[in-house]
């Protein structure tokens, strides 16, 4: 979520709003090299839209609820209109207002994802701790960190704005430290899936696991683990070029479009159509009105009957058998025993 503020030395520049002359993440863009690589990503983009909102009426007509793939919708078109607007840009270097619309949809994109993984990193914990998961401290938790998302965002957007109009170099340097501060707060959120999911795994449980949706346990950690990852080095990468300040001049490595694109889209672009080709949307369905410990299961009876897409799963398919309780010898000897007979 980096920003391309400051003004260099010289003639005072007509405005406001004021083109940046420090280097940012992707720098100007060109239509040379700019437009033939956001049409691409527009395609991408458009399909991943489709291919989310055709999942979510689906599911909708099936009574199936799952909110999610609208929230990817939401996301695949705010993208489509960050690359938009960058052709526009390309087009129009020196319209700062264009530059500004620009730099406030790239930044608002991304959190949409987070969001989807903080969600699915909560559902794990009450599937494997339902009395950890469902408790009053940590359900407030999860809700200061989804107000915070919407929070920062508006503290980063506000600041990025703010900092097009002004000259004063005091003004310009607070703003960037709420920059900092949002960014940096906005890298752990991309982080923090990781270590709930490991604190899922590792911590003995007390309870069954309060199992959801279709497929095994361990998939849908891998799948969470993986996306958090790559958001997690995207973010960083983010963070870190922002903490750099490099004249537009003399840009960094890092400052490169292929690192714009690579650490911004193209991450992005993995995670939604892993997401939406490994039909998440079944993975993390969890029963409307879920308010507690065996929420999540407590709808196995009336499943049954719905469609054979959205059948209750067998223990052994949904966690695989080193992810079953484990019973007691004398009870599992008896069971043998009865098979024999």
């Amino acid at each position: 979520m980096s920003s391309q503020s400051g003004q260099g030395q010289g003639a005072v520049p007509s405005g406001p709003p004021y083109l940046p002359t420090t280097a940012g993440l992707g720098g100007r863009p060109t239509v040379s090299v700019d437009d033939p690589i956001s049409g691409v990503l527009l395609g991408f983009f458009i399909c991943g839209a489709v291919l989310n909102m055709t999942i979510f009426q689906l599911n909708k007509r099936r009574s199936h609820k799952f909110v999610l793939s609208g929230l990817l919708f939401g996301f695949c078109m705010a993208r489509i209109t960050a690359n938009v607007l960058r052709i526009v840009w390309a087009s129009y270097p020196t319209n700062a207002r264009i530059a500004i619309a620009a730099q406030v949809f790239v930044n608002a994109g991304v959190v949409l994802l987070f969001v989807v993984n903080l969600i699915f990193a909560q559902r794990i914990l009450r599937a494997y701790h339902p009395h950890i998961g469902w408790s009053k401290p940590v359900t407030l938790a999860f809700r200061f960190l989804f107000f915070s998302v919407v929070a920062n965002l508006i503290m980063v957007i506000t600041a990025v704005v703010y900092s097009f109009y002004t000259l004063d170099m005091s003004i310009r340097h607070r703003l960037r430290d709420v920059q900092l501060t949002a960014i940096t707060y906005l890298a752990i959120l991309a982080f923090l899936p990781l270590p709930i999911v490991a604190l899922s795994v590792f911590l003995p449980r007390k309870a069954p696991m309060d199992k959801f949706g279709q497929g095994r346990m361990r998939t849908k950690i891998g799948l969470l683990v993986f996306t958090a990852t790559l958001l997690t080095i995207g973010a960083g990468f983010r963070a870190g070029v922002t903490y750099q300040i490099r004249p537009i001049t003399d840009p960094a490595w890092y400052h490169h479009k292929a690192c714009f694109y690579v650490f911004n889209y193209g991450i992005e672009l993995i995670v939604v159509y892993s997401y939406a080709l490994s039909r998440f949307d079944r993975r993390f369905h969890i029963p409307n009105g879920s308010s507690g410990p065996g929420a999540y299961s407590s709808s196995a009876d009336s499943a049954n009957t719905d469609d054979r897409i959205y059948r209750v799963n067998t223990e052994s398919e949904v966690f695989g058998d080193s992810e079953r309780p484990r019973p007691h010898k004398e009870h599992h000897k008896t069971e043998t025993d009865n098979e024999t007979v």
